[in-house]
C-alpha cells in the first residue's frame, strides 16, 4: 500500500504559532531560527497514529543529536497529549494542535505524518500514511540536511504499510 506522496505539500506561513505542551506558543519563523523541523504529526484518536509511535519514536530518537528540531505535533489539546504519548511527552518537543491549525498550514490530508520543514519554512520532503519507503525517504533528507547517519527503515516491529486516516475533520 502507497502512502500519500508529498513533494507538493504548500509553504506554509511562518506567522503559524505552534504551542508546545509547556505553553508559551510561538510563530514558525522563531521555531525554525536555529533547526529544521523534522515534525512527527499524529491523530491520536486513531488506531494508525498509535501503530506508528514506537517507530516513530526510533526515528526521533536517531535525530535527537542532530541539528534538527525533532517533535510531535498532536491534534489534541495538553492532557490527551500526554496520555497518549506517556512518557515520551517528557523526552520530546511536543506541539498541540487541537484545532488543527497546523495540520492544515502544512497542507497534510491523511495522519500520521512526517514533516521536514526546513530553517527557510519550505517542505522539501513530506510522507503520509505510513509507507516505510516514503518515511525513509524524509529520513533521509533529514539526514543529509544534517550530515546525521539515518535511521533503518523499517526496521524489525514496524508496521505494515497502511493508509492514514484524514487530517482535516
Amino acid at each position: 500500500m502507497k502512502g500519500v506522496a508529498s513533494a507538493s505539500l504548500p509553504n506554509p506561513s511562518l506567522d503559524l504559532t505552534l504551542t508546545p505542551l509547556s505553553g508559551g506558543g510561538r510563530t514558525l519563523r522563531e521555531w525554525l531560527t536555529t533547526f529544521h523541523l523534522a515534525s512527527i504529526v499524529l491523530d491520536p484518536y486513531t488506531n494508525e497514529s498509535s501503530w506508528i509511535l514506537e517507530t516513530a519514536v526510533r526515528i526521533m530518537r536517531q535525530f535527537s543529536g542532530a541539528a534538527v528540531r525533532v517533535n510531535f505535533i498532536v491534534t489534541c489539546d495538553a492532557e490527551s497529549a500526554r496520555s497518549f504519548l506517556g512518557p515520551y511527552a517528557d523526552e520530546f518537543l511536543v506541539y498541540c494542535d487541537p484545532d488543527r491549525a497546523a495540520v492544515k498550514a502544512l497542507g497534510l490530508s491523511e495522519l500520521p505524518a512526517f514533516v521536514l520543514i526546513q530553517s527557510n519554512g519550505t517542505i522539501p520532503h513530506a510522507a503520509q500514511g505510513w509507507t516505510a519507503a516514503d518515511w525513509k525517504d524524509v529520513a533521509s533528507a533529514v539526514a543529509t540536511l544534517t550530515a546525521w547517519s539515518k535511521p533503518t527503515i523499517p526496521a524489525p516491529g514496524d508496521p505494515g504499510a497502511f493508509r492514514g486516516t484524514p487530517a482535516l475533520v
